[in-house]
């Protein structure tokens, strides 16, 4: 049976559940003093607790285990993605994507994106729930939101691709991908990169690959990408 997970990013340094979680944990599930629950700080820990102050605004707790939580894949994976006017399918992406397992979320701003900001406050709550759903104990990265050009000069250790739709020679990501890399994929807008941002993403060492026959919306490719680096890594 799936346990109950408390998110409590600082728990080494402050034994009290955030107000959210506090209010779960006593209202609604009625955990009383002496009851033990369940912890991760979402940087790859869990620990088993015991709750020593039952209250729904201040709920403290005595740490009884630290337990090292394998991350479950040995590669690092971050998808840059351009987010969607529809936020709901960038919701959609980010959820899904915890629950496979990435490292990281990079939105970007494009010559063709149709939104150029967003609130990573609600993407956030989004990544811990999927997190905590899926039990794990690490909670991926999110970026600010950061421009095209900006974002593909930055140093990255390991393979960098850019899915795109022009007719240029592309392979096919399993082609190209070796298990156990690094994977940095560049996912474009609904309108696609621009051609001159393709250019510069080679430039920059990004290698141009192909998610397959069909044209994929913006998330669907995201999820396909970080789904298929898994498979490869099987």
């Amino acid at each position: 049976m799936e346990q109950t997970i408390f998110f409590t990013p600082d728990i080494l340094s402050n034994t009290e559940l955030p107000t959210e979680e506090a209010q779960h944990c006593i209202k609604v599930l009625r955990k009383k003093e002496g009851d033990k629950v369940f912890l991760t700080d979402g940087k790859g820990y869990f620990y088993d607790a015991e709750i020593i102050q039952a209250n729904p605004k201040h709920c403290i707790v005595n740490i009884l285990e630290a337990i090292k939580e394998p991350k479950g894949w040995d590669f690092n994976l971050q998808i840059a993605f351009a987010p969607t006017k529809n936020m709901d399918r960038v919701e959609w992406f980010a959820e899904k994507a915890t629950e496979i397992g990435i490292d990281c979320l990079s939105p970007i701003l494009c010559q063709h994106s149709e939104r150029k900001e967003i609130k990573p406050q609600r993407i956030e709550k989004i990544l811990v729930s999927a997190m905590k759903q899926s039990q794990k104990a690490l909670l991926p990265e999110l970026n600010d939101m950061q421009t095209f050009t900006h974002f593909i000069g930055q140093k990255f250790e390991g393979k960098k691709f850019i899915a795109h739709c022009y007719p240029h020679e592309k392979k096919l990501l399993k082609e190209v991908y070796n298990k156990g890399e690094n994977a940095l994929i560049l996912i474009g807008p609904e309108g696609d990169f621009s051609e001159k941002e393709v250019e510069m993403a080679l430039s920059n060492g990004f290698q141009p690959i192909s998610l397959g026959e069909s044209r994929l919306r913006t998330e669907t490719a995201a999820l396909a990408a970080c789904h298929a680096i898994h498979v490869l890594n099987w």
